[in-house]
């Protein structure tokens, strides 16, 4: 018989108790009682809410590392650190601490300014700049991540969103300059417009793989260039081009196809921003609830038993792409209507693109696309004023987001790092399994 104590797996060996299966009075495995802290370890477990967090933690640690290795003044401080330890370390933690406050006050808020106008009851508008900017600069990429994001989910990869952001801001355009009417008429038409347009310019290469069998990978791709040289080729003819220029400019949209500001003129945060909350409400509902997308999870996850549930997987796809096409068309028309009023050459920068690498930093969830999209908008927001604050390039923030990104696609080694349990359970599971007893 084996001895009464602890075992090796983490359970305890103890008498059966009455009415035991064991008459023999054999000892069995009885779970181990909670130890302190099992539910604290229950908590930081490996989850998908933690490991992102340390992921943007280790992140901002290892950006840390950059700028002190990358600031002439950190260096030349180092260069003495064996006389004085002291000072060469204090220039070091200062320097970084210095950008990342910048960063914050660029992005969110300055303390001081918040502190100046509780005082005073003035100044609210250089308060609130900061995440004016953040939300503006968030809104195209949280409704192109959701596009893009949608398609990963079912598995369809939509590289296109940049051409789709485009066909939106071109639709929306020429309905706001040629079509006359109230704001309260003409502003919802705009909006459809741009939707419209980047369903269209998905809706393409969805039908292209869905009847012959064309990789979407390489079709949005392709179609990237075509809607850009279609933008150039339109910016210089009629009925687009701004009358009495030459360059590539397209007309400017009238008040009433704008749309309106939260927080006064002074600020540039408007109704894009609502929008795009509507739509990462309105993708959760649809992903979790839905019967289309429940389709769509299906056909994500294992096509074949798609296919043998009945789904016609050749709609699927082409529904996918042009629902994905038509989040990047708001993109599009969010940014025209939003802040522009009108369109140039290269119109939309890298959002679209941008937008894949938020989709993958939110794991294709509606809500961590969302919160994804907030973080990338920070740091480009947050890094134009460490730039001009610090005299820290602007580029050391977009290799902070790569570093972010790198980490968050790779959670093993995240949870390597910390010595964390792998889990698949949600945060919810977790809280649940933890606190449970």
């Amino acid at each position: 018989m084996t001895p009464e104590g602890p075992d090796p797996g983490g359970g305890h060996l103890v008498p059966p108790g009455p009415g035991a299966d064991r008459p023999d009075g054999a000892l069995v495995l009885a779970p181990a009682p909670p130890r302190a802290g099992s539910r604290l370890r229950w908590i930081v477990e490996a989850n998908v809410v933690v490991v992102t967090a340390l992921a943007i933690v280790s992140s901002l640690v290892l950006g840390g590392v950059l700028i002190i290795a990358t600031s002439p003044t950190v260096l030349h401080a180092l260069a003495h650190i064996g006389s004085h330890p002291g000072r060469a370390l204090g220039v070091a933690g200062s320097t970084v601490g210095d950008a990342y406050a910048a960063i914050f006050t660029g992005a969110i808020v300055s303390p001081t300014a918040l502190g100046h106008a509780i005082t005073t009851g003035h100044g609210w508008t250089g308060v609130l700049t900061p995440i004016s900017e953040t939300l503006v600069s968030a809104t195209p990429l949280v409704l192109a991540g959701l596009g893009v994001a949608i398609g990963f989910g079912t598995g369809v990869f939509n590289i296109g969103a940049q051409g789709q952001l485009i066909a939106g801001a071109l639709a929306a355009l020429y309905v706001g300059f040629a079509v006359h009417l109230p704001i309260g008429i003409h502003l919802p038409l705009v909006v459809l417009a741009g939707a419209l347009g980047g369903a269209v310019a998905g809706f393409i290469p969805g039908y292209l793989k869905a009847r012959t069998g064309a990789h979407e990978v390489i079709s949005t791709i392709m179609l990237n260039y075509v809607f850009l040289n279609l933008l150039n080729e339109l910016l210089t003819t009629q009925p687009f081009q701004q009358p009495g220029q030459s360059n590539a400019i397209s007309r400017t949209i009238p008040t009433t196809a704008r749309l309106p500001h939260l927080f006064g003129s002074g600020l540039r945060a408007n109704l894009g921003f609502v929008i795009a909350v509507v739509c990462v409400l309105g993708a959760s509902w649809f992903t979790r609830r839905s019967t289309a997308g429940f389709a769509f999870r299906v056909i994500g996850s294992n096509p074949k038993a798609g296919r043998t549930a009945g789904i016609d997987v050749r709609k699927v796809t082409t529904a996918v792409l042009a629902l994905s096409g038509a989040l990047a068309g708001l993109a599009g028309m969010a940014t025209l209507s939003g802040t522009d009023f009108f369109l140039s050459s290269g119109y939309g920068g890298n959002i679209g693109f941008d937008a894949i690498t938020v989709a993958l930093l939110g794991r294709n969830r509606p809500v961590g696309v969302f919160l994804g999209a907030l973080l990338f908008a920070a740091l480009d927001t947050g890094g134009r004023n460490m730039q001009a604050a610090t005299g820290i390039p602007l580029d050391l923030a977009f290799v902070i987001q790569a570093i972010i990104v790198f980490f968050v696609a790779t959670p093993s080694l995240v949870r390597e790092i910390y010595r964390l349990r792998e889990s698949g359970a949600s945060i919810g599971q977790v809280l649940s399994k933890g606190w449970g007893g």
